[in-house]
């Protein structure tokens, strides 16, 4: 058999589709461009795409194997070449671009990814080589072309992108604050120490709480999507990288050791309250989920933090739970507060202590004359007056309509002369200020006996104040007697 019938021979019995063709139209067009001074071939054809259309419509096909007529679901090779233009069409022009610059440059060797199509209309994802045949490089007219079918590994190639944009649209659209995190360098920090005979991480933090500032030291964060820059008010990514000391900090060092110990102790995944700042100094309450992500269980180099924003949540919880112990009007404890601290004192071996109960003078009058409006204000001057004059340790309570009591832990007289004086003196100063209503008040005052219960001190000091209240009522009845009650 001589070597051309061998060579056919393979051609046809080749494993992979293959094209003989004949490029010398090309090679002639190519001596035409070069000699009216085209230099850039790349720019010149996407300058004009006809151009490339002029290449493709001089080349010759020459013969073809089995493979190709199966692969594009030909009878034969005129069935075939008869049908080029359904096989060779849409995007294929741009990418003979890549062909036809190589071949301009001089290399006997090209290659490319382009779309074909079936004569049946499937579309075929194709890796294309081609070798100018060794002997004909000056006339390029034999050049052996492999069009292999990668369509199943492109139609992977396309939908793990789908599934990568589709996961990194879901990360940055999504309405929850998101961090991607390597916390590679805390698992070697955890390892070293158990290594060295560590079993409690609480313990071991309790004597060691420098370990704590060495694994955050240690966090690399990865990205963050949108909702984070807005969550902590920052106008881009490296802001708020330069913020994080910002952001972290107060007892976000003490709920980070809690994460720690979570994971020493295997939980990957696990949610807890956090408290963290804007970049601008506001406090957010968050609630924090962290895990580990599948595949990185052993290294920990990818994680996942999502915060969400429950600081609306926790300032509604604080005010109702405000409310279940202040009066609105006064902002003063209310009897609630006022009946479960009795309680509290009457458990503690605290003692002295002292209580003063005042009520206030003439607010019926006020109501009847001038409306409950007016009696309300009344009423939140001596709350500001009493929010002003009693500080903690010690309490101010509105436990009745005009009835209000001062509770002052561990006070003897002295203390509860102090703060009685606080008291006159500030609501002096506000009947300056509002001298057509001036507010009066009746008080009285006791201090704790050895044994005594905390009822019978407030009931002594409820008889002190109705002795001046007495005094007061007297002094209404009978005017020249200039004797009134504390106002």
């Amino acid at each position: 058999m001589s070597d051309t019938a061998t060579e056919a021979q393979m051609f046809d019995l080749a494993p992979i589709p293959m094209w003989m063709e004949d490029y010398s139209g090309i090679k002639a067009i190519f001596d035409r461009w070069r000699r009216e001074g085209v230099e850039d071939i790349r720019a010149y054809l996407q300058e004009d795409l006809s151009r490339i259309s002029d290449c493709s419509r001089t080349i010759r096909v020459l013969d073809v194997n089995q493979q190709t007529l199966d692969l594009y679901g030909a009878r034969d090779m005129d069935h075939l070449v008869s049908n080029l233009d359904s096989v060779f069409r849409d995007d294929m022009l741009t990418s003979h671009i890549d062909e036809l610059s190589q071949l301009w440059d001089g290399h006997s060797n090209f290659s490319s990814n382009a779309v074909n199509y079936t004569l049946a209309g499937q579309r075929l994802d194709i890796q294309l080589r081609g070798t100018i045949w060794p002997g004909h490089e000056d006339k390029m007219d034999r050049i052996l072309v492999t069009t292999e079918d990668v369509t199943a590994r492109e139609e992977a190639r396309r939908s793990e992108q789908e599934q990568r944009r589709y996961a990194e649209g879901i990360f940055e659209h999504s309405p929850v604050s998101l961090w991607v995190e390597d916390f590679s360098g805390i698992k070697m920090l955890m390892e070293d120490i158990r290594d060295r005979g560590i079993t409690d991480l609480r313990e071991f933090t309790d004597v060691h709480p420098e370990f704590v500032h060495q694994c955050l030291s240690e966090i690399r964060v990865i990205e963050v999507n949108q909702a984070t820059l807005e969550l902590f008010h920052a106008p881009d990514y490296h802001t708020l990288l330069q913020n994080l000391p910002n952001i972290f900090r107060g007892a976000m060092e003490k709920q980070f050791r809690e994460q720690l110990i979570d994971l020493w102790n295997g939980h990957l995944l696990h949610r807890k309250e956090v408290l963290n700042y804007t970049i601008d100094g506001a406090e957010l309450h968050l609630l924090l989920q962290f895990s580990v992500l599948p595949g990185h269980e052993t290294d920990w180099s990818l994680v996942q933090v999502s915060l969400t924003d429950i600081t609306a949540r926790k300032k509604a919880e604080a005010y109702l739970e405000y409310l279940g112990k202040h009066d609105v009007l006064t902002r003063l404890h209310n009897r609630a507060f006022y009946s479960d601290e009795l309680k509290r004192l009457e458990r503690k071996s605290l003692r002295p202590v002292s209580a003063i109960v005042i009520d206030m003078n003439g607010l019926k009058d006020t109501n009847d004359e001038l409306g409950h409006e007016a009696g309300d204000d009344l009423l939140r001057r001596l709350g500001e007056v009493l929010n002003q004059a009693v500080s903690l340790p010690n309490y101010a309570a509105r436990i009745g309509g005009d009835e209000f009591v001062v509770l002052i832990p561990g006070g003897d007289q002295k203390a509860a002369d102090v703060v009685i004086g606080n008291i006159q003196k500030l609501l002096k100063m506000n009947n300056q200020f509002h001298s057509i209503a001036p507010l009066g008040i009746s008080l009285g005052s006791a201090v704790s006996r050895p044994g005594e219960s905390m009822a019978s001190v407030v009931q002594r000091a409820d008889l002190a104040m109705y002795e001046q209240k007495q005094q007061y009522y007297d002094a209404r009845k009978n005017p020249a007697t200039g004797k009134t009650a504390a106002a």
